[in-house]
């Protein structure tokens, strides 16, 4: 019997090293992180889209099929919206047929474990669970389980999404919510390698500010129009820890990446990323006992992260408590994304 519904789940995505270098093709190491973002879609027989996403206030949002990812579209549908779009527009004729023999439309409810201040990726989560449940509903199954490189169907379509709406962007997020686990990534996918880590004892802390990631990035563009070498060698400093970290990790020496993650924060504060407030909270990390502590995306805002060993794992995160943060208690290197229903 065909199914005309499907939920579908995906993590959130937290940056452990290579910030902003990763959009100028660096590499970068990126975790997914266990709160997740799942989003039920349904087969309707009217040809209407629409969408219910009460965590980014859309209630009830409506337009015909016809005019998907035209005009103008609210902050909070763009990327549900034109993920639909893409996907119709890449395979057109498995879902062109089953919307034509039931004359209908696309009905989506997305809800969220994380709050989508928090930086850790929710737009491409959400991305990412339209375009799998898709695949599922119509039968073109972009992803093949025996094969760690079929998901890369999904990544494309999901990362043409995340261009379309921002201009720019790596596609780390998009790659951490459909694999999951740690993986070592290149700008586009042109390298998806997962790391196969035991365990990966993050302590985050998140900031209470909300940073705007292409803003930042254009920010850091400005800069480098200025300043092109400076830029550059700061770019290519923080793309020489990644292999480095990525063997820390892999032996399981959070010491080790902890230096690294100091190194690290170093030059995100030479590009003007960090801020007072990331600041104090990492500083005040490593004072209570943390192997090291770095800011973990777009900068200004968002959230820090910090390896400590277990004796002060407490103790680190009252210092961030105390320093006007707040500590989230997070699994990270979880699964990807996955179809519940």
């Amino acid at each position: 019997m065909k199914k005309y519904q499907v939920t579908i789940s995906a993590p959130g995505k937290l940056m452990l090293f290579g910030e902003h270098a990763v959009v100028y093709g660096r590499p970068c190491i990126v975790t997914a992180v266990g709160q997740r973002m799942k989003a039920t879609i349904e087969l309707t027989k009217e040809p209407i889209f629409q969408l219910n996403a009460p965590d980014v206030q859309i209630t009830n949002y409506q337009k015909p099929m016809t005019k998907l990812g035209l005009g103008d579209i609210p902050k909070g549908a763009k990327f549900v919206e034109m993920a639909v779009a893409n996907f119709l527009i890449r395979h057109p004729e498995r879902l062109a047929k089953d919307l034509s023999r039931m004359r209908g439309g696309i009905k989506i409810t997305t809800k969220s474990q994380f709050n989508s201040q928090f930086g850790f990726g929710s737009s491409s989560a959400s991305t990412v669970c339209v375009i799998k449940a898709l695949s599922e509903l119509t039968g073109k199954k972009l992803s093949n389980k025996r094969s760690f490189l079929s998901d890369k169907a999904i990544f494309d379509i999901s990362y043409k999404t995340v261009l379309d709406i921002q201009g720019k962007g790596s596609g780390f997020d998009v790659a951490s919510t459909i694999y999951g686990g740690t993986l070592y990534f290149v700008i586009g996918g042109k390298v998806i390698k997962p790391l196969k880590l035991k365990s990966l004892p993050l302590i985050v802390g998140y900031s209470g500010i909300k940073a705007d990631t292409v803003t930042l990035i254009n920010q850091v563009s400005q800069k480098a129009k200025k300043y092109p070498q400076i830029i550059d060698n700061l770019y290519s400093s923080i793309g020489q820890l990644i292999p480095l970290a990525q063997n820390a990790l892999l032996r399981g020496d959070f010491e080790n990446v902890g230096e690294l993650m100091d190194f690290n924060q170093g030059y995100l504060s030479s590009l003007g990323v960090s801020s007072s407030k990331l600041e104090a909270m990492i500083h005040a990390s490593r004072e209570a006992g943390a192997y090291g502590a770095k800011l973990s995306g777009a900068g200004v805002g968002d959230c820090m992260i910090a390896f400590a060993p277990p004796s002060k794992v407490n103790a680190v995160k009252k210092a961030i408590e105390k320093a006007g943060g707040k500590a989230i208690n997070i699994k990270s290197n979880v699964e990807g994304v996955r179809l519940e229903s």
